[in-house]
């Protein structure tokens, strides 16, 4: 009996043992260290600038912990100096992966978009990662040249902990402890290496982060130097916390040797979520909410839909959940009850656990869906006006003093490059008239670029040529006064003054120079991080003196044909609505559009550029010279339909070459085939989604407005089903826990904090379409609630809210008629 007893005591401290080794952090086949509840990653990112790259840490299904590798500042902001990755290798008898990087990077020192200034180094060196007893790991850096003695103390092995996830939570260094602060709070101290920073929130070999959190505690110990908790929030609103570790010495190996000790939950799993529409879907539309659940959640529950009137709440159905199968880190379920089309307001629970109300209605979308777009977000972007809401001031009169010639040969820090010329008859910094007037700000930003102006007015047209919105006014426009007022009707129709306020910078340019902008921008890079009011930004006197003001913005010119003619075909398509309502401005849309037509289209280098242009120049005109180029172009269309097909599906019942439209549609039958195979086997949203660093809302969004053309032009073989899940998919459908819509204030769960022009205030535009879910590599999906992630919650012109916008009318002409 007792080697009965003992015999079964060795094999249950074996399988715990196994158990306790399954949980170990070790190297996934993949490239990266992974235990249950745990990874690891290695510069698998690319993006320092976002807080995306470096060594990594993934707790429990959270990113907790980014961008850890040596840098020359404390708390680094955008344009601050960062590495050069070189080789990276993965040691399988060691568990250790070692990326080798290198100061300065010579594709970004004084180059590129977004430049950097480097200073006068020269630092190769190697970041090591190899986990060491359970779940912890241990990160050191070997220096490979040796450095001047002056750098010590100055760079340092920065570990960044994301502040939103902390706010509330403890700290414990050393027998000291405090509270992470929901605002930065000083002392400061004096200038640290020319940065006006808060002293250490704690300084000592060992900190404990979230001692009180078992979901999210953390300790990081140094082997060498005393390591520091420092606010980067300070001297950058978008900063982290940051514990920092300094180089111990200028030169050889293990100038840095700090262990990360995690808190993993045995047997964690990730909580399963439902992902439903939040506004909710048509009685005859498609109906299939998506479940996510953990990899080791292998037996998922029954989902009940549940329908809630004045009486409470009734079970409808039970779901049955159909497996897709495996996408980025989860398993993943379908839940379709299509055949419900009683209208009401739903909810579906799962274990429990019930999602946000949505609607089966008829009328889903009659109401705050795609009029805030009018109502709000354009409203609040408008440029060179003062944009009041009843007692609220969005933003009072601004950059009335546009815009002075940029200097020559110069290389912008937000990308805009001028060359040797200014390409007119104004010199440098000299001011051109016009420009005081119109245009959106672009996202958080307060410049102007051309593309982004003319495709929101491009899309406003195509809005009103599509869809019956011109009688829409809840806004008025005094362009005398300069004066917007939300929620104050002028008997005018809202996309009609939006177009014609877009078309006032356009233009505007163009009869001063006989040529387009390439963007109207902030010359200095400390006036334009600033947040909130535009109107303080600038003076707002205008001067035509030659000698402008610092304040003034700059102005940029370009050489580019292939924008002249995406311009072109914008200003086309503005003729064609614009030409009854204000006939004159139509009629100058239309001559400007031929004019750039005439200068860039033999310059083109981009077949794709130039059918886009001939389309809309012949759907305003009817004038066979576009149609006849179109067709003697007709080997460009049909080897890239993807791209060009459904443009030129808009002008089909122009087109007389019948061998030509035989072709043309033959490719599209074998592209809506390739289109909803894509649709069903690259995701379990129904659309081809690819995730990237940055939210994939946007490419979804136009792919859905590719769509509708598409199948407006092919009814035959038409995919209503998938533009109607790329706008589900905006609408909170989409991977992740965080399952709110992409468009503020819009549905039950929206995004309520974004990258506006009110970020710093952790605030919204209603109507801003923000790109959503980003990718953290190799397979998490990410959207935090944060403002000053502009890979994931940043609004745009040019498509961002108008795409979407257009996509809701297009599913509303659809399946709510």
């Amino acid at each position: 009996m007792k080697n009965k007893i003992g015999f079964v005591l060795v094999i249950a401290a074996l399988m715990l043992q196994i158990k306790m080794e399954a949980q170990n952090l070790k190297l996934h086949p993949k490239g990266y260290f992974s235990a249950r509840g745990i990874e690891v990653t290695v510069f698998d990112d690319i993006y320092p600038d976002g807080h995306q790259t470096g060594v990594t840490m993934i707790q429990h299904g959270e990113r907790v912990m980014a961008n850890g590798d040596l840098r020359l500042e404390i708390s680094p902001g955008q344009w601050s100096p960062v590495p050069k990755e070189a080789e990276k290798k993965i040691d399988p008898a060691t568990q250790t992966i070692s990326q080798s990087l290198s100061y300065p990077d010579e594709t970004k020192n004084h180059i590129g978009f977004n430049p950097i200034d480097y200073p006068d180094l020269k630092l190769k060196y190697k970041v090591n990662v190899t986990p060491t007893e359970g779940n912890n790991f241990r990160i050191t850096v070997d220096l490979e040249n040796e450095v001047d003695a002056k750098w010590l103390g100055k760079i340092g092995f920065n570990i960044e902990l994301f502040p939103g996830d902390l706010f509330g939570k403890s700290y414990i260094c050393d027998g000291n402890f405090g509270i992470f602060t929901h605002s930065p709070y000083g002392p400061v101290a004096s200038q640290i290496d020319g940065q006006n920073l808060g002293t250490p929130l704690c300084k000592g070999k060992k900190i404990t982060i979230a001692p009180e959190s078992d979901l999210s505690r953390i300790t990081i110990q140094s082997n060498l130097e005393d390591i520091a908790l420092w606010d980067g929030r300070i001297n950058h609103n978008n900063g982290w916390f940051i514990v920092r570790a300094p180089i111990s010495k200028n030169s050889g190996k293990r100038v840095i040797d700090i262990v990360v000790s995690p808190n993993v939950i045995p047997n964690w799993t990730y909580k399963p979520v439902v992902q439903v529409s939040q506004v909710g879907y048509y009685p005859t539309q498609s109906k299939v909410a998506i479940l996510e659940t953990d990899p080791n959640d292998t037996e998922p529950s029954e989902v009940i839909l549940i329908k809630h009137d004045e009486f409470g709440k009734k079970n409808i159905k039970t779901i049955n959940p159909k497996k897709w199968g495996n996408f980025l880190r989860y398993n993943y379920f379908q839940l379709d009850f299509s055949e419900v089309k009683e209208e009401g307001m739903y909810t579906l629970s799962y274990r429990g656990n019930e999602t946000s109300p949505f609607q089966i209605s008829k009328k889903l979308y009659d109401r705050n869906v795609w009029q805030p777009i009018l109502e709000y977000f354009l409203p609040v972007q408008m440029c060179h006006v003062r944009v009041n809401e009843k007692y609220r001031i969005w933003h009072n009169f601004c950059h009335l003093d546009d815009a002075q010639m940029a200097p020559l040969n110069i290389n912008h820090f937000d990308g805009y490059v001028q060359g040797p010329s200014t390409l007119t008859k104004y010199k440098p910094h000299e001011v051109v008239p016009n420009l005081n007037q119109g245009g959106w700000h672009d996202a958080g930003d307060d410049d102007l670029r051309v593309e982004s102006q003319i495709g929101t007015i491009w899309n406003l047209a195509l809005m009103l040529e599509e869809f019956n919105i011109e009688s829409y006014d809840v806004t008025s426009v005094d362009n005398d006064k300069k004066i917007v007022e939300i929620h104050q009707p002028d008997g005018k129709s809202d996309a009609l003054q939006q177009m014609e306020h877009g078309l006032a910078s356009v233009l505007g340019a163009y009869r001063s120079m006989g040529r387009l902008y390439r963007g109207i921008i902030t010359n200095d890079l400390k006036q334009y991080v600033l947040l909130g009011d535009f109107g303080g930004v600038t003076d707002n006197k205008w001067n035509a003196n030659p000698s402008a003001k610092d304040d003034d913005r700059w102005f940029f010119t370009e050489d580019n044909p292939e924008r002249e003619l995406y311009v072109a075909a914008g200003l086309a398509a503005s003729y064609r609505v614009l030409k009854n309502s204000n006939p004159k401005l139509g009629a100058e849309c239309l001559e400007t559009a031929k004019a750039l037509y005439k200068t860039s289209y033999s310059k083109s280098k981009k077949a794709d550029s130039k059918i886009m242009v001939l389309v809309e120049l012949a759907l305003a005109t009817n004038e066979a010279i576009y149609t006849n180029e179109i067709v003697r172009m007709q080997e460009d269309v049909l080897k890239n339909f993807e791209k060009s097909g459904w443009k030129v599906g808009r002008i089909k019942h122009l087109i007389k070459d019948k061998l030509f439209l035989d072709q043309l549609n033959a490719e599209a039958k074998k592209w809506s085939v390739k289109t909803k195979n894509n649709s069903l086997t690259d995701s379990p949203y129904g659309v081809p989604y690819t995730p990237n660093i940055w939210g994939a809302g946007w490419t979804l969004q136009e792919f859905g407005v590719q769509q509708y053309y598409f199948s407006k032009s092919w009814p035959e073989f038409a995919n209503y089903e998938v533009y109607s899940n790329a706008l589900n998919f905006i609408l909170g459908v989409h991977p992740g826990s965080n399952t709110a819509s992409f468009a503020s204030g819009i549905g039950s769960n929206s995004l309520l904090v974004a990258y506006g022009m009110n970020r710093a205030d952790w605030s919204y535009i209603p109507g801003g379409v923000t790109s959503g879910t980003a990718l953290i590599r190799p397979n998490l999906p990410e959207l935090k609630k944060w403002p000053f992630f502009w890979q994931q919650t940043e609004y745009v012109m040019g498509g961002g809210s108008t795409d979407f916008m257009f996509l809701v009318l297009a599913v509303q002409k659809h399946f709510g008629n």
